[in-house]
């Protein structure tokens, strides 16, 4: 069965010939098509264009597809979210209070908190009970335009609680209509029973956590919290060299609290990308120039915990591709909204609206290694996108900071909303 979409006020970020990436001044550069139709087959694009070449009876496999007349609205590819810890346990508002009391992150983690508090929850909860309070985020980001998300694990803290979150992340994939990417990060912190014994949880991450998780294919990435008091570069090294021999591509926290040799790492090791990023300068925009690794952005995490913005201006300034992502988790983010995330990224770091919108669809793509089937509309690439409320133009998502605009949802050719 077929679907098509028609009188598309302006279909946006179309793509003739798909890039992998968008770098530099071509970030401020979108290609959109006033007064279009979408057409799709299966859970793939078939076709698009301006209305005056829509076919007048569509018919896909010789069925006539279902319309929706879209008129006064847009169509956007969906969000594609490359850094989340969505699958958690219980919140951790009381943190909040604590920070606004003064308390840093870092004194927070250090009597407690942060990490280690989610790794208790986790560890209480059952694995239907971690699902379940799991999908309720899920329904929630694609309510909001999300069609693709990495999920990364690192709440366990060991073997049979990393084991439980990936086989939760899987559980998500194998049951709703989002793509999803999992990311192992059993090297997120130290745990409280390791604690003055360090070097034996990094034998446990490298030396069993690894080859299971490898063993049972529940990790399409490895991810390492390479930071100031968490894991140092040396052990961020043993760590990604163990994933790699076991096929994780690497993927890495670098650069939130300190500068912490995390972007250089992340380059040497070829991560697919380098996160975070609020404390970076000069050498780090350096060491990631002509390289295939993707700085990925999260201005909500930057925002929640009063954190340095990262240089998104400097960067794009100086020719590279920037991502974005929500880093949806109890501590330092509770929000999986992208669009908010755009917003944010406008307001605070200064990129201008299509900037934005290549940073939450292509490059974010990218950055999960989904180039070649997510983040445009292009012929061939998978069906998914949404339909806006009307809305008088594009840079209008990130300017209404405040209001949901998504209100049609279409993944894998169906419409979930």
């Amino acid at each position: 069965m077929g679907l098509l979409i028609k009188n598309i006020k302006c279909l946006v970020q179309t793509e003739e010939h798909p890039r992998q990436r968008v770098c530099g001044g071509e970030m401020a550069r979108i290609t959109n098509i006033p007064d279009a139709f979408l057409l799709i087959e299966g859970d793939r694009i078939s076709d698009y264009g301006p209305m005056e070449k829509c076919p007048a009876d569509p018919r896909i496999s010789g069925t006539v597809a279902d319309v929706i007349d879209a008129g006064g609205k847009m169509v956007f590819p969906s969000f594609c979210d490359p850094h989340t810890h969505l699958v958690y346990s219980g919140s951790r508002e009381q943190e909040f209070s604590d920070r606004i009391r003064g308390l840093s992150y870092e004194e927070i983690a250090k009597r407690g908190g942060g990490i280690l508090n989610s790794a208790k929850k986790l560890r209480e909860t059952s694995e239907d009970g971690l699902y379940e309070q799991s999908m309720v985020r899920v329904r929630e980001i694609i309510s909001l335009g999300t069609g693709a998300v990495e999920i990364k694990s690192g709440y366990g803290l060991n073997t049979a609680d990393e084991l439980k979150m990936l086989r939760v992340i899987k559980r998500i994939r194998d049951n709703t209509a989002l793509e999803v990417r999992a990311t192992f990060l059993g090297a997120h912190a130290i745990p409280a029973e390791f604690r003055n014994s360090r070097e034996k949880y990094i034998d446990l991450v490298i030396n069993e956590m690894i080859p299971e998780v490898a063993e049972q294919k529940l990790a399409d990435f490895i991810d390492v919290f390479c930071d100031e008091g968490f894991f140092t570069v040396e052990e961020t090294e043993r760590i990604l060299s163990a994933g790699l021999k076991y096929g994780l591509r690497p993927k890495i926290h670098a650069n939130e609290l300190g500068f912490s040799g995390g972007v250089q790492t992340g380059v040497k090791y070829g991560a697919l990308s380098v996160d975070h990023l609020e404390r970076s300068g000069e050498q780090e925009i350096a060491v990631l120039s002509g390289t295939g690794t993707m700085p990925t952005l999260l201005p909500g995490s930057a925002l929640f915990l009063g954190l340095p913005e990262p240089q998104a201006r400097k960067m794009i300034d100086s020719g590279l591709p920037v991502a974005l992502a929500s880093d949806f988790n109890p501590g330092s983010c509770p929000s999986g909204n992208m669009k908010l995330i755009m917003s944010l990224a406008c307001i605070r770091l200064k990129m201008l609206p299509e900037e934005a919108i290549n940073a939450v669809t292509i490059n974010s793509a990218y950055a999960m290694g989904l180039s070649g089937s997510h983040g445009s509309i292009a012929r061939g690439k998978a069906a998914n996108v949404f339909i806006t409320k009307e809305i008088p133009s594009y840079g209008f998502m990130p300017y209404a900071f405040g209001s949901n605009l998504v209100e049609t949802v279409i993944l894998k050719g169906k419409r979930i909303i």
